[in-house]
């Protein structure tokens, strides 16, 4: 509990990020999340003493909703949650139904993926417990977090491959934040 209050801490501080949960929650998305690197990215600077912003690309924001998986679906929330966002979020939030991701990631990573019962079950799939972190910001302010490996890996500056799941991506991933935060220990095993 008290790593998570502390990256909440973390993420709170970020007013970039902050905007965007807002506005995701009011968006009411079925299940949504944001995750990757717009939540772990915030810890590693905060740790590293750099801009909070310093090598946030995008903000995922996943959501779940298996009543519609249609890629015109998505699409719909897709162009939906664009218009909720002014210039440059607009451009840098991606939104994706967590519903669906099955039915395009063979075929984009080359690896099988079985259907996802929510969004925090992808969490379970990424390449490190490190970037397998998500946050929600509920209706009454409260903060979710959603870490299905816990923190520690984040606040020890470690990244290791994702132990319930091998991908063939785990080094190349590793290597990159590694040259963009050296600090990071990279455990191959």
């Amino acid at each position: 509990m008290r790593l998570e209050r502390r990256l909440e801490d973390i993420l709170r501080a970020a007013p970039s990020l902050m905007q965007v949960m807002e506005t995701a929650r009011a968006l009411d998305l079925p299940d949504w999340l944001i995750f990757s690197g717009a939540i772990y990215q915030r810890a590693l600077n905060h740790l590293t003493g750099r801009d909070p912003d310093y090598g946030i690309k995008d903000y995922d924001l996943g959501y779940h909703d298996g009543s519609d998986v249609s890629y015109e679906a998505e699409d719909r929330v897709i162009q939906r949650v664009a218009a909720a966002f002014a210039p440059p979020l607009r451009e840098m939030v991606e939104v994706r139904n967590q519903a669906r991701v099955h039915l395009w990631f063979e075929a984009k990573f080359g690896e099988p993926y079985e259907p996802l019962a929510d969004s925090a079950e992808a969490l379970t799939r990424f390449t490190s417990p490190t970037f397998g972190v998500g946050a929600r910001l509920e209706a009454d302010g409260r903060m979710r977090i959603v870490a299905p490996f816990g923190l520690e890996d984040i606040f020890a500056l470690r990244l290791r491959p994702n132990p319930t799941r091998k991908t063939s991506g785990f080094l190349r991933t590793a290597l990159a934040a590694q040259a963009r935060w050296p600090e990071l220990t990279i455990v191959e095993s």
